[in-house]
């Protein structure tokens, strides 16, 4: 049994305002080519499918015609479940339709636990692999609110509420693996997919000191940061101990192990979200079964549009783009100045520089500027380029609310924008 596990595609997205509709079209292309060319029999897309929950008809379209060409090939199963950037109830509504085509979308919970382990056959209708498909899971899926429930009580129910499901999702795997008979069961591999954020696990490279951006990947802080976090090791004790025989997880950007298990991994998203991004390598990843034994391997994802960044002081980013313009092909980068003159026409000696190259700049940051006060702001940075939790936590500098009040009110405030963006999610939904 061969599977093909991806994430985080987040068709649509944009960088600086600039579509890269061109950009996903070639990746799915190139999927689809792999998935044929290593004889897939089944794909597992771990949530974040689109980058927002109301995508563009041409995100619709780069998605439908890619579940039409994989339905049409070999591969014999595609598994998808939502992730926190989706609509469950967009990607739920031709659910019944795709099916019958063996396609399988798992937007949301449902009140039948069972909807969420499929149990997928071969051609001759024998049971041949068995997934735990369990979509993103919101706040008000799986915890009771009560009153006057403090901000740590409200976390430990949400990630008891998550551990809970899990293991309900992998006890009813494990008995629809038994299920099978004793003569198959142990050839039958159950694989568990999540869309979620384990503690330790890796968003990005270091970040650029001083840069206001760099947390931009599409990984949405407000989900990332303190709460819900599962601690690293909750898949790997004993409640999940021989039930589950690889786990593919979404949401995070970087491949990676988890808890240091070659069989729980990330795949990463298949495009730089970012510029931070810019030098990383892309995957997907390919798990051959021998029985219920997973052997993962890492596939690089070509790039089809180049991107990256320089920092430093004016002549250190001159020399940067020179080395680029020496090179000769399409490059979309990104700018940090960090020098500590002040250079008002930044840009415009920038833009000159580049002026009828290869080389396009898509943004600036001006560091010797941004560094400043928020009132202070220069032409460099506005509060577009800043996300909701740094224009909070700039506000309680600049009213000097001391330090030892900051780490509530900063979790309260967590608290309250995530259930707008949860309310967001229901109002697609």
């Amino acid at each position: 049994m061969r599977i093909l596990h991806t994430s985080d595609w987040h068709l649509g997205r944009t960088l600086c305002k600039r579509n890269r509709h061109d950009e996903f079209e070639a990746f799915l292309t190139w999927l689809g080519n792999v998935i044929l060319e290593k004889q897939v029999d089944a794909v597992l897309v771990a949530g974040d499918v689109f980058d927002t929950t109301t995508p563009g008809n041409r995100a619709q379209e780069q998605y439908y015609r890619f579940l039409c060409r994989i339905a049409l090939s070999s591969c014999r199963h595609l598994v998808v479940i939502a992730g926190n950037h989706d609509s469950p109830s967009f990607l739920n509504a031709p659910k019944e339709l795709l099916q019958s085509l063996n396609i399988h979308i798992v937007g949301c919970i449902t009140e039948n636990i069972a909807d969420e382990v499929l149990v997928l056959k071969n051609g001759d209708g024998e049971p041949e692999l068995i997934v735990g498909a369990v979509p993103y899971l919101r706040d008000r899926d799986i915890r009771n609110v009560e009153q006057c429930e403090s901000a740590g009580d409200k976390e430990i129910k949400l990630l008891e509420g998550i551990r809970r499901h899990y293991d309900e999702v992998c006890r009813l795997a494990e008995q629809k693996r038994l299920e099978c008979g004793n003569d198959v069961c142990d050839n039958i591999p159950v694989v568990l997919m999540g869309h979620l954020f384990t503690s330790g696990g890796q968003l990005s490279d270091d970040r650029l000191s001083g840069d206001p951006l760099s947390g931009d990947d599409g990984v949405r802080e407000l989900y990332v940061g303190t709460l819900a976090q599962v601690d690293a090791t909750f898949f790997s004790d004993k409640m999940f101990f021989g039930k589950m025989d690889y786990l593919a997880l979404g949401h995070l950007h970087l491949p990676q192990m988890v808890a240091g298990s070659d069989a729980m991994r990330y795949c990463g998203s298949p495009l730089a979200m970012s510029f931070k991004e810019a030098r990383r390598k892309k995957s997907v990843c390919l798990v051959d079964f021998e029985g219920k034994t997973p052997s993962p391997t890492l596939l690089d994802v070509p790039v089809f549009q180049r991107l990256d960044r320089v920092s430093g002081d004016i002549e250190t980013i001159f020399s940067g783009i020179d080395k680029w313009m020496g090179e000769n092909v399409s490059i979309w980068v990104e700018i940090v100045y960090d020098g500590g003159e002040i250079i008002p026409d930044l840009r415009e000696k920038l833009e000159n520089r580049v002026t009828g190259t290869s080389v396009e700049i898509l943004r600036i940051i001006n560091n010797r500027i941004t560094g400043q006060a928020l009132e202070q702001t220069g032409e460099c940075e506005t509060l577009e380029q800043l996300d909701a939790l740094e224009v909070f936590q700039r506000c309680l500098t600049r009213y000097q609310v001391s330090e030892h009040e900051k780490p509530a009110l900063v979790q309260a405030y967590q608290e309250i924008i995530k259930d707008v963006l949860e309310d967001d999610c229901r109002s697609n939904a």
